[in-house]
């Protein structure tokens, strides 16, 4: 248990220190917002065809395309998906 008690308070320490500016070894993963609704026009899909393709409400699709809701989980994986296919002509 001390083993993982002195890793926690390691990564702790060094977030705390990444985000007061420092230099630290932290690995950071710099995480884009998605453009739903041009994804959507890219795959030439209407709001209510995509939202039941994706499998959301049609309300929780016009809150992230509006940008005031964020889509989390494997929504947003299946968004990225789709995003990085339709950027790559296919």
């Amino acid at each position: 248990m001390t083993d993982l008690h002195n890793d926690v308070m390691g990564a702790l320490e060094e977030a705390v220190a990444y985000a007061k500016g420092q230099k630290t070894g932290a690995i950071v993963h710099e995480v884009e917002p998605l453009d739903i609704k041009s994804i959507r026009q890219k795959v030439d899909m209407t709001q209510e065809e995509f939202a039941k393709a994706v499998g959301v409400k049609l309300p929780t699709l016009r809150h992230w395309e509006r940008g005031d809701r964020k889509p989390t989980g494997s929504a947003r994986v299946l968004l990225n998906l789709l995003s990085r296919e339709t950027d790559s002509g296919k």
